[in-house]
């Protein structure tokens, strides 16, 4: 069975998805962008990797507590780049949201993301 999980925590989907599915104990978190989940305006934050890094795990980390979760809950993360010059950049924001035990995670350099993004990234937590 599973359950479908929306809140006002991260932004509204883009497109016909779910913000998350919950399935066997597992949470699924859908890909963000850096959008203001405060904001009506489909518009990102930040015009650099590291500002859109820190909104978009501040999005999922909102999903996440809107379930009673943390960030340590996260077991896998995908972290989507437009460009993969900004590795580190994108990872030195990272390592403030998953200051220990961070999850398993791939981190990938795409064509192009939604909005025109320089980063997107999907979780999958366990729920304990």
């Amino acid at each position: 069975m599973k359950k479908v999980i929306s809140t006002d925590k991260a932004p509204a989907a883009v497109g016909p998805y779910s913000q998350a599915i919950e399935a066997g104990g597992f949470i699924f978190c859908s890909g963000q962008v850096a959008l203001d989940p405060a904001s009506t305006e489909k518009k990102l934050v930040g015009e650099d990797a590291a500002t859109q890094a820190k909104q978009v795990l501040t999005n999922i980390k909102g999903l996440l507590e809107s379930q009673g979760l943390t960030m340590e809950n996260v077991v896998k993360a995908t972290v989507f780049a437009a460009d993969i010059k900004d590795f580190q950049a994108v990872n030195a924001v990272y390592a403030t949201f998953f200051t220990k035990e961070p999850p398993a995670r791939s981190f990938f350099q795409v064509g192009a993301l939604p909005l025109g993004a320089k980063v997107e990234i999907e979780v999958i937590a366990y729920k304990s």
